[in-house]
């Protein structure tokens, strides 16, 4: 499982740094450092676990966060340390590895820690658990930690625009409602793991953290990517005004259950 996510990800490492630049993928980033801002202390030491080409670490390394990477995947990696150069910036490390193995680190060691993709390439109930109790170690007291699932009711609505044809069998209709989704490479981009807002919660609260929220990266904009681009090509400032009032709305209960990727906020 791991080599499949590791051959993928090396693979489309350019595209990774890109993908959260397009009209539609931006509100997912947007959000998530709206999230960022409102939850973590100004300033501190992050781990990014499954940095991918450092696109938040970057911003946050800008922001004076002092910034340590991890990823399995090299060629992210190497394309992360291109970026921290062209900006000027400094890291405290950039670590290649598994976020299944964190031993590296030590107890306490951090302010606030991101886990933005690892959890959605584990099937594992039990070794996600351990993702989770192994960042709850190296987090200080009242540090705060933001980890990121794929939510099957709003890929869902995507679906439409992304695997339409896989709904010739009415069964995939019902296996999205349901969750808790473990597909390998031959069904999927590569080795997935999807699930619903309460299952994931159920599953955050088998660590010893205090959830202080959950949001839905996408928010009111999911599933409307061709839209959004039409909101654009119309005016930037119309879509930037849609931007930024879709990430400050992306807590809300109106629209976090129903989009592809939901976040959730936890306090040690």
């Amino acid at each position: 499982m791991k080599n499949e996510v590791t051959e993928y990800y090396d693979k489309v490492a350019v595209h990774e740094l890109e993908r959260l630049n397009n009209s539609y993928s931006l509100v997912e980033f947007e959000s998530t450092m709206f999230l960022i801002k409102k939850y973590f202390p100004d300033r501190g030491n992050i781990l990014d676990i499954g940095s991918g080409p450092g696109r938040y670490s970057v911003e946050l390394a800008k922001l004076g966060y002092d910034m340590t990477l991890l990823d399995l995947s090299q060629a992210e990696l190497d394309i992360a340390k291109e970026q921290f150069e062209y900006h000027g910036l400094s890291s405290h490390g950039f670590h290649c590895s598994c976020a299944l193995d964190l031993d590296q680190f030590t107890d306490e060691q951090f302010d606030s820690i991101l886990v933005l993709g690892p959890m959605y390439h584990v099937h594992d109930e039990s070794d996600r658990i351990k993702i989770q109790n192994n960042v709850h170690r190296i987090l200080k007291k009242d540090g705060i930690a933001i980890f990121a699932y794929i939510n099957t009711w709003g890929t869902l609505k995507s679906s439409l625009y992304e695997l339409s044809d896989s709904f010739h069998d009415e069964n995939n209709f019902k296996l999205m409602l349901d969750g808790d989704l473990k597909l390998d490479s031959q069904n999927a981009f590569t080795t997935v793991h999807f699930t619903t807002p309460p299952q994931a919660i159920k599953e955050m609260k088998k660590s010893n953290f205090e959830i202080l929220s959950y949001a839905g990266a996408e928010s009111f904009i999911s599933g409307m990517n061709l839209e959004i681009e039409k909101v654009k090509e119309k005016s930037n400032d119309l879509y930037k005004n849609y931007i930024k009032a879709a990430a400050e709305y992306c807590e809300k209960p109106q629209y976090r259950d129903a989009t592809e990727h939901l976040v959730i906020v936890v306090k040690k």
